[in-house]
């Protein structure tokens, strides 16, 4: 694929919105309204202006959100440099910040890479719970955060808040319909109960019947989207210095799973689609204490439940297609449940160290969480993971112009398995992470900064590989545990406000050296025809990027914005044992090892792009475009199968009344085939008997040109 033409997108939607710029700049020199809203990140240790981080973030609000007509937060992720996400589901689950990330979870517990906070409770690993039914702003925090999160966020952050009750008395009803069936409902209310207590209540279904059509079955419904969410919050004023807010959420997702097709269509021939449920009950209380003059007290205590169901017909096909009737399904139940509690000083002016030069943060964290797995009524396991820690942060002021931010944590973390093969292991380790950034203030509006930084991702058991190994020759003692991987991450940055307020830009430029990389390996069992998944440590790996982010209002009638990434992501000496291309005799058992040193890993784009402009056409009339898109990627790191590059238009036209809007919108306008998952089938195990079982690689699609009418009314 040619690089250099790939990336002419960019270039022309550059000069589209710099042409329009310019075009504006000469109609209206002094634009009349105040400059961009100033933002606040709050998912770091104290809440900080995000042109005033030292680190890679984006941050969407509320009007992004909506603008984006998203009801998920994949339809938000394409907006962020560096970002990118697996399907293999109804919807994208798993993420990969700067190409770290799962893709996938199947029989085996995982230890995430990318961590997702919602009002305080964790949802890690849970995706479909990361709805953004009222939510205010999504922060998605690049590079590892093993000082404020420690060992679920390796390679970045993505911290979810919903609105906040407010005092006066509001409601809103939204309603949107779009093609194949797609009808959503949403309501919210908010005001105050008392003089000190506030409430707002989300509720929301959306239903769709998916992009698939099961011609086997008569339905083009296989691989639909049913879900209700409900959210409330609470906030007392219990007093002037303490306030405790409370917050609740209910998922139910019935959602169907039947995506892939032997012809590499959107029609399929399952005779026993799957699903993609989960049902999850969780809240949290956030509370924030200033009666003392020498610190601020912040508690957070989250619980979340969450039953899971993951299910799909292996075969793809029906009973018969196949000439020996051949018809398999596979299908995981998993109920997961996790209680944490942080509690966390941050000082005040009179409690600043080095003669008020110095403000610190110290905290410690505790969290329990347990992972119970039932797969076709026949394997069970259960994983109990219990992690405490301590952390701290201090910022000193230099000078003037300079600063030092200096951070550690401290994580001691228990792990155990057990499951129905007779497997019960333990693994118990003392982890570290923190991070040392230098801010030079060029000007009041300007910061430049480096940044080291160093997360981690604990180690584990392959418990089922472990059974396996008495009937399969092929598995060694050597792959039944793999050990914690380190990530040292080294930035530089500038971000800052141009052109009193009406510019605001992000550039940084990052190194990451990886060591201890875990990457998913196979052995292929030849007792039962299949394969044992485990994972490994690969020696190591190397990450090179540039990340840029930029807003400019060049007048109340005109904004553009543009986010690009720039990723090259490596591995470093590591040798796969499970490369399918590889392959060449399975009679001997042992996979033909492949040296993917220097290859790209997975799910890792050399660019992805993001760009568009609002534009008011009349004083209650707004024209969004947007385009999109991302280079090819290795779909695994066991085979050589890529994605497509790719490009969408997205438009939206919205018309603003006093108390309400309407908007027509269409995505992937253009209607261009790309995807989110693949998977590759050698000559030995090929899937398809009507080309003779040939080699192929098979593709789930992304959404294809969808539109819609989406009505709002606010009381």
């Amino acid at each position: 694929m040619n690089t250099v033409f790939r990336i002419k997108p960019i270039a022309w939607s550059m000069l589209f919105a710099g042409s329009l710029s310019a075009a504006n700049a000469l109609a209206a020199a002094e634009p009349e309204g105040a400059g961009l809203e100033e933002v606040v990140v709050t998912g770091q240790l104290r809440d900080t202006k995000q042109l005033d981080l030292p680190t890679s973030v984006s941050v969407l609000d509320d009007a992004a959100i909506s603008a984006r007509g998203a009801r998920n937060l994949e339809q938000l992720l394409n907006l962020a440099p560096n970002v990118n996400f697996a399907a293999g589901a109804s919807r994208g689950r798993f993420v990969q910040i700067r190409g770290i990330g799962e893709r996938s979870q199947f029989i085996d517990p995982v230890n995430p890479s990318v961590g997702l906070i919602i009002d305080g409770i964790d949802f890690t690993g849970l995706g479909l719970a990361a709805s953004t039914l009222d939510i205010d702003q999504v922060e998605i925090l690049r590079g590892p955060q093993g000082t404020v999160y420690g060992a679920n966020a390796l390679a970045g952050l993505i911290n979810m808040t919903s609105a906040a009750p407010t005092a006066e008395p509001m409601a809103k009803v939204s309603a949107e319909v779009s093609e194949y069936n797609g009808r959503t409902l949403s309501a919210v209310s908010s005001g105050a109960l008392t003089d000190q207590l506030t409430y707002r209540l989300a509720a929301q279904n959306q239903q769709g019947d998916g992009y698939i059509e099961n011609t086997y079955l008569g339905r083009d419904d296989t691989n639909n989207i049913d879900e209700s969410v409900v959210r409330g919050k609470l906030r007392y004023q219990a007093q002037e210095d303490l306030q405790l807010d409370f917050a609740l959420l209910y998922l139910d997702a019935d959602n169907g799973y039947d995506a892939f097709s032997l012809q590499n269509t959107r029609e399929t021939l399952s005779d026993q689609p799957g699903w993609d449920r989960q049902e999850t009950l969780a809240a949290s209380v956030i509370g924030q204490w200033s009666g003392s003059d020498l610190f601020t007290l912040q508690t957070t205590l989250s619980a979340a439940d969450s039953d899971t169901e993951y299910g799909y017909d292996e075969d793809w096909t029906y009973v018969g297609f196949h000439p020996w009737e051949y018809s398999s399904t596979d299908n995981y139940l998993r109920d997961k449940k996790n209680l944490s509690a942080d509690l966390r000083l941050l000082s005040t002016d009179a409690s600043a160290l080095f003669n008020g030069r110095g403000s610190w943060v110290a905290g410690v964290y505790v969290r329990d969480e347990s992972e119970d797995l039932e797969r076709n009524q026949s394997f069970t396991s259960q994983f109990d993971t219990q992690s405490a820690a301590v952390y701290g942060q201090l910022r000193t002021a230099l000078s003037d112009t300079f600063a030092l931010v200096t951070g550690l944590r401290f994580e001691q973390r228990d792990a155990d398995y057990a499951d129905s093969l007779a497997v019960d292991s333990s693994n118990n380790e003392n982890l570290w992470g923190g991070n040392i950034s230098l801010e030079y203030r060029y000007a009041e509006d300007i910061l430049i900064y480096g940044t080291v930084s160093r997360g981690y991702k604990a180690g584990g058991v392959n418990g089922r590989i472990i059974s396996a190994s008495a009937t399969n020759p092929a598995i060694g003692s050597d792959v039944f545990e793999f050990d914690t991987e380190q990530l040292l991450n080294y930035e530089l940055g500038i971000k800052g406000a141009w052109l009193e307020n009406r510019l605001q830009a992000q550039l940084a430029a990052f190194y990451q050296d990886r060591s201890d990389v875990q990457a998913k390996q196979s052995i292929f069992d030849p007792n039962d025809f299949s394969f044992d998944d485990f994972l490994t440590n690969a020696a190591g790996g190397k990450t090179t990027g540039v990340e840029a982010e930029l807003n400019y209002l060049a007048s109340d009638a005109l904004r553009l914005f543009a986010s690009a990434g720039w990723l090259k992501a490596e591995f470093e000496g590591f040798t796969s044992t499970s490369h399918v291309d590889a392959r060449d005799d399975y009679n001997g058992i042992a996979l033909a090892p492949v040296d993917l040193d220097g290859r790209q890993v997975a799910h890792a784009p050399s660019y992805q792009f993001f760009t568009g402009a609002e534009i008011a056409l009349l004083p209650y009339l707004i024209l969004r475009l947007e385009v999109e898109g991302k280079d090819e990627f290795y779909f695994s790191n066991s085979h050589n199968e890529k994605s497509t590059a790719y490009e969408l238009l997205n438009a939206r036209l919205t018309y603003q009344g006093d108390d309400w809007e309407v908007a027509l919108w269409g995505r992937n306008l253009t209607d261009k085939d790309y995807f989110t998952r693949g998977f590759y089938f050698s000559n030995q195990f090929g899937n398809n008997p009507e080309n003779f079982y040939a080699p192929e690689a098979f593709y789930q699609f992304g959404e294809p040109r969808v539109a819609g009418v989406t009505g709002t009314y606010t009381f």
